[in-house]
């Protein structure tokens, strides 16, 4: 049976984001605890990546990520070499830009190399986090499917994703 592992972004997920929802509505989805949300280290975050993947047979394992996360998935990959069932990457936030002020240590440059599972990056046009040409650069490079889902912002509850069923239907194509 897939297991579906949640990597929040930058600040956490609360309660009324799409992951949330996700994550409470079956028992297959597990969300990935941080030591630090708000001053995330990669180092850290993949290493607590790769520790929830082995809880399970990685073959079976599809991440579920958003924002900063996505950042991480590359990182990972890049640090840990494993291959899973694949991963669903949304909003993929960029630690390059000008823009990205946070203290977020590690993360940038973020890795171009490709991934090796399936993997879906899911953008939007009007995202103050990454250009939509970005975006596509990153899924280029990584190798993954690009869905353009027109103006959403961020994806995010902000933007008003909490449930985000459309988003459940995307991930069906991974696992």
């Amino acid at each position: 049976m897939t297991q579906y592992l949640i990597l929040p972004g930058l600040g956490n997920s609360g309660p009324t984001h799409w992951q949330t929802y996700f994550e409470e509505s079956s028992p297959q989805f597990k969300r990935v605890q941080q030591q630090s949300w708000t001053e995330p280290v990669c180092a850290e975050w993949i290493a607590n990546l790769d520790k929830a993947v082995l809880e399970y047979d990685p073959a079976l394992v599809v991440l579920v990520a958003h924002s900063l996360a996505c950042s991480t998935v590359a990182h990972w990959v890049k640090n840990y070499n494993r291959t899973i069932k694949g991963a669903l990457l949304v909003a993929p936030s960029d630690p390059e830009a000008d823009i990205y002020t946070f203290p977020a240590k590690g993360f940038a440059p973020v890795p171009l190399d490709p991934l090796p599972f399936p993997s879906i990056v899911v953008s939007s046009s009007n995202d103050i986090w990454v250009t939509p040409d970005r975006a596509r650069h990153f899924a280029e490079h990584w190798g993954s499917e690009f869905l353009d889902i027109g103006a959403a912002g961020h994806v995010n509850a902000d933007s008003g994703h909490y449930q985000w069923e459309e988003g459940l239907e995307i991930l069906k194509r991974l696992g």
